[in-house]
């Protein structure tokens, strides 16, 4: 595991980090989260994994602020006062901006609209209609160039791969560049090429902005390649360690019924 710029994981006192602590979510009478905490530190990856309706995409609206929750979620940045995300009150400081990457969506592959047309949609107030004047040309260039996308410029989003396409996606997350990434499933319907590039991406970024990135996924096999730390998590957490811990593990195998980790699956 690499040595974090702001400090080390077994303490949050010199270490800027996401704290969510007792995080329960009640929606239409259902308790979706129960008792949810865990520490994401900046420059850190951590990868979030559950069954199908174990409240990971509940986990993130909240953290997104777009659904209401009990319990706290909180950003202390290096040296400065934790930040309520909730309500983003606190004294000397400023809520953390949070960079999202939804599930990749479809896009007819007829549709004529380009890369372009969506970055220039997404981030100016200009009609898509009009030629896109040169300032929106060569930011989108820009966004683009960090994550190696800059060919992509002209292309048809129909046209584009999972690959491609989550690359875009992230581009567009990382204008402007955020505190905290979260990725849904950035992994799903993107080629074993694409995933290789993504994930290397992930850790130039990770690394060149101090970013703490938080994503889910159901390919376990790549975990031990790119994550810091897994988070089981079905309602509540379940078991939270390195990839291999939380793989090899008795919480593991009851929730998935697979035994991998040491020694790969078996």
């Amino acid at each position: 595991m690499r040595k974090l710029k702001h400090g080390k994981l077994t303490g949050c006192a010199d270490a800027c980090c996401l704290k969510l602590e007792g995080l329960a979510v009640r929606l239409e009478g259902d308790e979706i989260l129960e008792d949810v905490s865990f520490h994401l530190h900046c420059g850190e990856i951590a990868a979030l994994i559950g069954p199908n309706g174990a409240g990971k995409s509940t986990l993130f609206r909240s953290i997104l602020g777009q659904i209401p929750y009990q319990g706290s979620i909180t950003f202390a940045p290096a040296g400065g006062p934790a930040i309520r995300l909730a309500d983003g009150a606190v004294t000397g400081g400023s809520r953390p901006l949070v960079g999202y990457v939804p599930q990749s969506p479809s896009f007819d592959r007829g549709d004529p609209v380009s890369v372009l047309d969506f970055f220039t949609a997404a981030t100016a107030k200009w009609p898509v209609w009009l030629p896109v004047p040169k300032q929106y040309r060569e930011r989108a260039a820009a966004c683009l160039s960090r994550v190696h996308g800059e060919e992509l410029l002209d292309r048809a989003m129909g046209a584009l791969s999972g690959g491609q396409l989550q690359r875009v996606l992230l581009a567009l997350a990382l204008e402007p560049v955020p505190h905290i990434l979260i990725l849904d499933e950035p992994l799903s319907g993107v080629d074993i090429e694409g995933e290789h590039q993504l994930l290397e991406m992930l850790d130039e970024l990770r690394t060149q902005y101090d970013l703490s990135i938080l994503l889910s996924t159901h390919d376990f096999a790549t975990l031990g390649q790119f994550a810091d730390k897994v988070i089981l998590l079905n309602r509540r957490v379940l078991k939270e360690g390195p990839p291999d811990e939380v793989l090899s593990s008795p919480e593991f195998y009851d929730t998935f019924h697979l035994r991998m980790g040491r020694g790969g699956e078996r």
